[in-house]
């Protein structure tokens, strides 16, 4: 559980030194969002959902 709330705590570190560092950036990407369809935004979780696992499993073992 420990490892579970160290990793989303990283997920928002990141997502606000993002956030911070390129304000413009993105809000134009947050935009470019809104207007994909659903099916590519699930498609694009799906993928990025088996990477991180995929890394995970070689980091950890």
């Amino acid at each position: 559980m420990k490892d579970l709330l160290t990793a989303l705590a990283l997920v928002l570190v990141i997502e606000g030194i993002l956030y911070a560092l390129f304000p413009v950036k993105m809000r134009s990407v947050v935009a470019a969002m809104m207007e994909m369809p659903d099916s590519l935004l699930r498609r694009s979780g799906v993928v990025a959902t088996v990477i991180g696992v995929g890394a995970v499993w070689l980091i950890r073992g």
